[in-house]
This record gives C-alpha cells, sequence and structure tokens, in this order.
C-alpha cells in the first residue's frame, strides 16, 4: 500500500508517496533543511516510519542487559517498552526516543538495537529446540542476526563475525585466512556503521518507511553503493527515504531523486526534482582511484537500470556510466594508456546499436566487448529471461508458455508498424555516418586542396540508401525467421519496448517495473533473474 504525505513546499502542500520497494533519495546541502526535512516525513508516517538521524552514538556493546524482545523492540521504536503506558507510540517517540530535541538531539540507540537482536535469536533458537524435541516441524529461515552476519560479510568480506548467544567477536580475514579475534566494542567506526545500518534496516517493521539521515557517515565510499544494494534487497517490502549530501552515492540510487534548495519556517522547504535520465556528476578520478577493483565503463548515465544490471551481473567490478558509446571508448583508450599510473585494470561495454562486424572486432581490441541487443533493457525481452521474470512472479507451463507467446508477438507486431521502422532506420544511419565521420584521419593532408579531396572521397563513400536497406534488411529477414533475439539485436525502440516489457511481465506501469526488476536483479534469496540476464551479456576481461 503507498504512504502518502504532503510536504510543505514554497508555501503550498506538495504530495509525497512512498512505495514499498521504491526509493527516495534527497540530497541537499549543509543547513538546506535535509533534517527537518526527515522529521516531518516522520510525524507526518507515525508508526509506518523508522527513522534514523545523522547524529547517532554507535555504542555497540553486547554485555548490554538482554530484555525480551518486545520490551526491547519498544525500546528501540519509541524508547519505552510499552508505549501504550506513556501516551501512545508518537508521544512516547517524541519524548524517550528524540528527546524533544529536535534535529539537533543525538540519537543513542545501538544498545537497544542489539536486544531486538539477541532477543529474537533467543525466541528463534527456543522454538526451534521446542519443536524438534517434540517432534514438530522446524521453521525455516534464519535469525535477524544471522542475516546481518550474512550482509556484513558481504560488504566487508575481510572481516568475520562470529556470534554467540550473548557475545560477538570479529576477526580478520587474510588471504583466506583467520586473525585473531577482537571484540565488536573495538571494531573500527566504519565497521561499527555498517554493523549499526545493516542491523536497523532488518529490524524495521513490515512495510514500513526507512528514513535514513546521511547513510554515508563513517562508510567508505567505494562500498555504500553495496551497502544499500544489499538493504534494499533484503527489505523489498519497505521504503527507502535516504537524505544525503553524497551526490555520487545519490546518483547510484535507482529511486525519484531531489535537491533541497533552502528551508524556511514561513514557506517550507524549496525543492526541486531530478528527471531520472539526467543523473548527477561525478568525480570519475576519485572514483577510480578510491576503487580496490576494476573498472567496467559501460554506456548510461548514473541512477539509470543499465547502471543496476551491471553492477548486479559484474560484482567484482566498479562500474562507472560514461554516457555513450564514445565515451567508454573514449575512457578505455585513456586509462589503458596511464595505466602505470592509476595501476588499475579495465574494459568496456558498449551497446549493440548500429555496430557491425568490423566496429566489434576494433573495440575488442580495445578491451571493449559489445551486448547482443541494440539496447540494455531489450534483454527483457530475451526468451530466458522473460520466463525468469515470468516464474518470480508465480507463473509457470502453459500459462507461461502465452505469456511469452504473446510478447513476442507484440514485439513483431511493434517492428511491422512503418513509422517504427522508419525511425529504427533513421537512426541507425545516423549512428553510422556520425561514427564514419569521427573516424576519418586528416591528419596526412598538407594543403587545404588535399583536405578537400580527402574529405570528398571519404564521405563519397557514404552510401545512405545502401545503409537504410541493410537496416530494413535485417528487420525483415528477423521478422520472417520469427527470430526475436536476432531482432532485439537491432531494433531499438527502448521506451516503448520497455513499456511492452512492462505490461506484458509484471502488467505493471514502466517505472514500478523498473523499480521491480532493480530489486530482483540484485535479490541474495532469488538470483533466477540475474543469472538469466548475466548469461546474456558477454565476459569482459581487465587488462
Amino acid at each position: 500500500m503507498p504512504l502518502p504525505i504532503e510536504i510543505h513546499v514554497d508555501g503550498g502542500l506538495t504530495p509525497i508517496e512512498f512505495r514499498a520497494g521504491l526509493s527516495t533519495v534527497v540530497v541537499g546541502a549543509n543547513g538546506s533543511g535535509k533534517t527537518r526535512l526527515a522529521i516531518e516525513c516522520e510525524r507526518q508516517l507515525g508508526v509506518s516510519a523508522h527513522r534514523i538521524s545523522a547524529q547517532r552514538m554507535l555504542a555497540i556493546d553486547p554485555s548490554i542487559e538482554k530484555l525480551s524482545e518486545e520490551a526491547a523492540r519498544g525500546h528501540l521504536r519509541y524508547g519505552y517498552a510499552k508505549p501504550s503506558d506513556f501516551g501512545g507510540p508518537q508521544q512516547a517517540r517524541d519524548v524517550n526516543r528524540w528527546g524533544q530535541g529536535g534535529p539537533r538531539f543525538i540519537l543513542n540507540d545501538a544498545g537497544a538495537l542489539l536486544q531486538v537482536l539477541f532477543g529474537e535469536q533467543a525466541n528463534t533458537a527456543v522454538n526451534a529446540f521446542n519443536n524438534l524435541k517434540d517432534g514438530l516441524p522446524t521453521p525455516n529461515g534464519d535469525t535477524l542476526m544471522r542475516n546481518l552476519k550474512a550482509i556484513f560479510h558481504r560488504v566487508l568480506p575481510n572481516r568475520n563475525l562470529t556470534i554467540t548467544a550473548d557475545d560477538i567477536t570479529v576477526r580478520p580475514v587474510t588471504a583466506g585466512q583467520l586473525g585473531d579475534p577482537y571484540s565488536v566494542t573495538q571494531m573500527s567506526d566504519g565497521e561499527k556503521a555498517i554493523f549499526y545500518i545493516v542491523g536497523q534496516a532488518l529490524v524495521a517493521d513490515e512495510g514500513s518507511v526507512f528514513i535514513m539521515d546521511e547513510p554515508e557517515i563513517h562508510v567508505h565510499r567505494s562500498i555504500l553503493g553495496r551497502l544499500w544494494d544489499e538493504l534494499e534487497a533484503a527489505r523489498p517490502d519497505c521504503a527507502f527515504l535516504l537524505i544525503t549530501h553524497d551526490l555520487e552515492f545519490a546518483a547510484s540510487r535507482a529511486g525519484k531523486k531531489h535537491v533541497i534548495r533552502s528551508y524556511a519556517p514561513a514557506t517550507g522547504w524549496v525543492i526541486e526534482n531530478v528527471p531520472e535520465a539526467d543523473g548527477f556528476s561525478e568525480d570519475l578520478i576519485t572514483l577510480i582511484l578510491g576503487s580496490r577493483r576494476p573498472i567496467l565503463f559501460v554506456e548510461g548515465e548514473q541512477g539509470s537500470l543499465d547502471l543496476a544490471f551491471y553492477r548486479a551481473c559484474y560484482p567484482t567490478w566498479t562500474v562507472v556510466p560514461r554516457g555513450g558509446c564514445e565515451g567508454v571508448i573514449h575512457s578505455v583508450v585513456t586509462m589503458r594508456r596511464n595505466a602505470a599510473f592509476t595501476r588499475i585494470q579495465c574494459a568496456g561495454l558498449v551497446d549493440a546499436d548500429g555496430h557491425d562486424e568490423i566496429d566489434r572486432a576494433s573495440h575488442a581490441a580495445n578491451g571493449i566487448e559489445t551486448l547482443p541487443v541494440s539496447e540494455i533493457e531489450n534483454l527483457l525481452l530475451l526468451p530466458p529471461v522473460s520466463s525468469a521474470i515470468l516464474e518470480m512472479n508465480h507463473l509457470e507451463g502453459n500459462e507461461l508458455e502465452t505469456k511469452l507467446a504473446e510478447l513476442k508477438a507484440a514485439v513483431f507486431a511493434d517492428a511491422t508498424i512503418e513509422k517504427n521502422v522508419s525511425d529504427v532506420v533513421l537512426r541507425y544511419c545516423r549512428r553510422r555516418i556520425d561514427r564514419t565521420l569521427k573516424q576519418i584521419d586528416f591528419s596526412a593532408d598538407k594543403s587545404v586542396s588535399g583536405l578537400a579531396e580527402s574529405y570528398a572521397a571519404r564521405t563519397a563513400e557514404l552510401d545512405v540508401a545502401a545503409l537504410a536497406s541493410e537496416i530494413q534488411t535485417k528487420i525483415a529477414a528477423a521478422i520472417g525467421a520469427d527470430d526475436l533475439p536476432t531482432l532485439l539485436a537491432v531494433y531499438d525502440r527502448k521506451k516503448p519496448l520497455l513499456a511492452l516489457a512492462a505490461s506484458r511481465l509484471g502488467n505493471q506501469k514502466v517505472d514500478v517495473f523498473s523499480a521491480w526488476v532493480t530489486r530482483a536483479i540484485q535479490s541474495t534469496s532469488d538470483d533466477r533473474l540475474r543469472r538469466a540476464i548475466s548469461a546474456a551479456l558477454p565476459k569482459v576481461t581487465p587488462l
């Protein structure tokens, strides 16, 4: 169910809606009113909100007194074991959790978080033991502690947590070998921050809005995106409101993005929406030098669906979007030319749109692979990928095959409309002409007349009619052969085809379907979509 609120913006009320499975990202400078916005969202959402403030203590000590899980959850959410005894949840939260301190109050709930984790672990263990002794089925599923441990290890593979009934220790991992253990109280600020954030996300009530103010505090930028990929995948039932200074982190998240310009008590906030396609600018040099992984340059922009695909399917790479094909090629060539300086390996990945076999061979020689489809969104229409989506939506057998057939028929029908084909042909010709012109080398010409002759000779080689006939023939041949993968390799109608996928595979609007796909491909519990897409993507090798 959507959770709507109304925010006072520019003197009027602006509706904002939070939905499970979707993230909302807000960026703004210091003093722009970000924290006040978080507080207002929490106030309007009531018990459906779980807010973590930017000013927070990370006093993680497993020797804390253990409470019942119910009492611990009351302390964590409302600062009081039984909020009903303190005027209700809202009043208990305002007075006890936040101390009526407003934006300046320092949140100190790490102890309560541990009490919830230990309490839930104890209840689960006792229930499992009793069921075992009574000969009853033992419920499947892990404790919150085990889920926290699993995510912690994936985000920080060089650290190993050992969790008992009443204690937590940490051991460093070097070359697969465990080092000497140390208490969780001695973790670094970054380790504590990751433990705390993961724990808070896991214990949030089902269907709540998880509000996180400045998630980047103490967490290194190179793992921040991975951390939130894990949390969003672990809690698809929750909506996320992330409030941050970090433009690169904000750009990496899939979801709606807003920029806060200012706040005044009388008129409210000045907020601007950031269109998904525009993304944010990035500091590429800082990203490259801060990465411990090889760099994969790809087409697309920050915050795009492309980026979610690539980061999920190439987890051992730092994926960097560079706009179009030329940006990818330039980045790979430039970085490899300076490999001794950066000491980081790289590769590239480009869409198939308009690339012939000569282009593909040239790209491969430079360490740049080509997709099997004209645009990455077309991967969703490949039968193995479409099947995975339908299976994850609980379709099988004849019903699944019928859906696949209907989708295929809809794509072919789209490709038989004259105007649609004409648009695709025109784009293809433009790209081929543009690439040909960019490849012309006039450095050997020593005079204006020589330059003119070279230009006339090379441009005369461009036969636009032949280019148009070539792509038209490929489209017609694919349709005639009933070959959907071949059609998707040359037929680029990004938005209409994505809309077809959304309606036929998910019965959803494009934005909701895109958000679902983003979560599904990152899921750690069901990897069918990720495996299907990974199988279709080319292998890339760092050089």
